[in-house]
């Protein structure tokens, strides 16, 4: 992902989850693919998706039960 694209989600998902230690990290190897931290705690990837000639976002978090633990 270009670097005004990752600045532009990171904003978004800062704002939309109210987590301003939220980063969006682009992934070296794959142009379509970022991974996002909070509090430099890996929590999600993000890929772009491309179809007919509209881009949209997917972001894709996964919590194991271990993780639920003690909540």
């Amino acid at each position: 992902m270009k670097k005004d694209e990752v600045a532009r989600l990171q904003a978004y998902l800062r704002k939309t989850f109210g987590a301003s230690t939220l980063e969006v990290r682009p992934q070296p190897k794959k142009d379509d693919m970022a991974e996002v931290f909070i509090n430099n705690e890996f929590v999600a990837a993000l890929y772009r998706e491309e179809e007919d000639g509209e881009t949209s976002y997917q972001l894709q978090m996964a919590i194991l039960d271990m993780d639920l633990e003690g909540v």
